[in-house]
């Protein structure tokens, strides 16, 4: 395939009206043919930086409930890998679940999982040395957004949270700018102005966000949305 045919299978996401919700892609009988070259891919994991793995750790497993994967020690860094075990089973015997999923061949056709990495040293305080993360959602440092959790109850999941010192950045019943978060920095510039669609926030007024002890967002939202 040339460059030029490459850029002509290019495609543009469909020009919507303000709080119109589109469904799929942008041709009305679009298909994927089991001959491309895509088929097999998946989203298999994500990675955060982190600082203190004690604390992250106690976030991620003890308060949201992730699981440890393995630990593996590269050098000038170490990693935890985090999931979920899926069954009563496996959430009886977190030993076998974590040897099951590091079995050769698993673990790259498993979903979900979420790698922290501690570079060695950044924990120290600046003036030691160390460095703060950046979340993504700080200007001008802007990209990354949030991690998004289901969860069976988010009421019952933000005062839990709550309740053992996680900040609360948006509670239910809430859907203003600062929560997606949009910043007057942006604002100033003339990026993302105008205030959110109702048709957006009736559905945006059912999640929460809390941050992890980092400072990364994560949303939280219901099962039954």
């Amino acid at each position: 395939m040339t460059s030029k045919d490459s850029t002509s299978l290019l495609r543009s996401p469909r020009p919507a009206s303000p709080g119109a919700f589109l469904v799929g892609d942008i041709t009305p009988h679009h298909s994927l043919p089991e001959s491309d070259p895509t088929v097999g891919y998946q989203l298999n994991h994500f990675m955060l930086r982190i600082r203190d793995p004690a604390r992250s750790l106690h976030f991620y497993t003890n308060l949201m409930g992730m699981q440890l994967v393995f630990t593996f020690h590269g050098g000038p860094f170490t990693v935890y890998y985090l999931g979920y075990p899926q069954t009563a089973d496996d959430r009886s015997d977190l030993r076998a679940w974590a040897a099951k999923l590091t079995a050769p061949g698993v673990l790259p056709k498993t979903l979900g999982f979420l790698e922290l990495k501690h570079i060695h040293g950044s924990e120290r305080p600046v003036e030691e040395g160390g460095y703060e993360v950046a979340t993504g959602n700080q200007p001008p440092h802007l990209g990354f957004g949030h991690l998004g959790f289901t969860v069976p109850d988010v009421r019952q999941a933000v005062e839990r949270l709550q309740a053992q010192g996680v900040e609360v950045m948006k509670d239910l019943g809430v859907a203003d700018r600062e929560h997606i978060p949009l910043t007057r920095w942006e604002e100033d510039r003339g990026v993302g102005t105008g205030q959110l669609h109702p048709n957006y926030r009736k559905t945006f007024y059912h999640v929460a966000l809390v941050k992890d002890p980092d400072g990364y967002i994560v949303e939280l939202l219901p099962q039954t949305l």
